[in-house]
């Protein structure tokens, strides 16, 4: 009997190792289907979510109370488990290096506790060659087992995009890979469970991982040559918003917009395929340039800060600048590879304080990663400057009185607005004397 007809008849389970944003859907979406195990090195997170709590925000609580994942931090469980899917982050070093720790860590974790016949899926982005040349000899050296022979690898690249209730697991083709045909037929069953658009089967392992690098890389490199765009319209004195509405009217414009790329895919993957590419002698140009705009779009928006200050006859060290949302993308509690944070950064260079404000975002983790003190929105009505960040819904749904009420009592024209993610009408907050900027 195939391992995919043991599972769905129940007399084997799944396991998820590692779940985050991406790995806690996966295992939600498994359970609705067959016995799935849950497993985070985390023990606080593993208790959040056995008391029904999904501090990701991806799934939602009512579904993580009624989930029948079994949720744990004990390893050994996993033995119990023979199609084994990990999710764990592949961040990058402070060199712009791959990081590699934690999909090494999850490997040592599965191969203490793999079984003969068991399949093992990574879902982390690395760069070609990672699951094959690095995790199976990691999951060999650890269980005693061959694989190929004893069990099988596969890579399954997420595809997930946090924060977004349109484009979940279930609608997004998912691309499988097996390390032979045995291996991909199994693998594209067992995904075909739950994902309901269906598979693109890879031709081998290598050909998967590369196309998750890329695939963000592309996008990557479309924002970057839009940011760039900004940087130059900007000089010029020309509102790029009004240059891309115009240009969308073409029927096969890409539809691409300035801002800040940051988060654990577009931000981080274009490094993972540029780091195996010059170990094998080649220099990236195209990727490399998109990476150093993108990273210094940052300090583009604190220097347009501190000018508009300036013309505000604002007296810099003092000006009271509130910044609206700290997360890498809107609608989301995740703060990691937040560029916003670029901004703060560069606006604490110039010696001011700025006052944070995100209802979305995970405080703790805002506290722990970047030392930020997040404030109540509704303790904020004494700004010189709102910075308009992080395009949340619920920004979205503020009104212009609503927006106004966070400034100082003076003039308007001594009301500075930032806004990075150009959602407001500039026409309208000018015409109202407010000095306004976006990207």
């Amino acid at each position: 009997m195939s391992l995919y007809n043991e599972i769905i008849n129940g007399k084997e389970k799944i396991s998820v190792i590692g779940l985050g944003y991406v790995g806690m859907p996966i295992a939600v979406a498994f359970a609705k289907k067959v016995d799935v195990i849950g497993f985070d090195l985390n023990k606080k997170k593993i208790e959040l979510y056995k008391a029904g709590i999904d501090p990701t925000n991806e799934v939602g609580n009512n579904e993580i109370k009624k989930t029948s994942v079994e949720f744990t931090s004990d390893e050994t469980k996993l033995k119990n488990a023979k199609f084994h899917i990990v999710a764990v982050p592949t961040p990058i070093n402070s060199d712009k290096t791959p990081d590699l720790s934690p999909v090494e860590g999850a490997s040592r974790i599965v191969g203490r506790n793999l079984i003969k016949g068991s399949i093992v899926v990574y879902e982390s982005t690395v760069y070609p060659g990672v699951t094959e040349d690095i995790c199976v000899p990691i999951l060999e050296e650890e269980s005693g087992l061959k694989c190929g022979i004893d069990f099988k690898v596969g890579y399954s690249p997420e595809r997930i995009n946090p924060g977004d209730k349109v484009h979940r697991l279930e609608n997004i083709i998912k691309i499988v890979s097996g390390i032979d045909e045995e291996s991909l037929e199994e693998i594209a069953k067992i995904y075909e469970l739950v994902i309901e658009v269906g598979v693109h089967r890879a031709g081998s392992v290598k050909v998967a991982e590369a196309a998750k690098v890329v695939e963000n890389s592309q996008r990557d490199i479309n924002i970057a040559f839009m940011n760039e765009l900004a940087m130059v319209f900007d000089r010029m004195g020309i509102d790029t918003k009004e240059v891309i509405d115009a240009m969308n009217t073409k029927w096969n414009a890409l539809g691409f917009t300035p801002g800040l790329v940051g988060g654990h895919c577009i931000g981080v993957d274009p490094y993972y395929f540029v780091y195996e590419a010059e170990k094998l002698g080649y220099h990236s140009q195209i990727i490399l340039s998109g990476r150093k705009i993108n990273d210094g779009m940052g300090k583009f928006v604190a220097d347009a800060i501190i000018k508009k200050l300036i013309l505000a006859n604002k007296v810099v060290r003092q000006a009271r600048v509130v910044i609206l949302g700290i997360t890498f993308k809107e609608n989301t509690p995740d703060t990691r590879n937040s560029k916003v944070v670029d901004i703060i950064d560069n606006l604490i260079e110039y010696g001011i304080e700025p006052i944070v404000v995100d209802p979305e975002a995970d405080a703790e983790e805002a506290k722990h990663e970047y030392g930020i003190d997040l404030v109540d929105i509704k303790d904020i009505n004494y700004a010189d400057c709102l910075v308009l960040a992080v395009a949340h819904d619920i920004f979205k749904q503020m009104t212009w009185n609503d927006l106004d009420s966070l400034y100082g009592d003076f003039d308007n024209k001594d009301k500075v607005f930032i806004d990075v993610k150009s959602m407001l009408d500039r026409r309208e907050i000018e015409d109202k004397g407010y000095s306004y900027w976006r990207l």
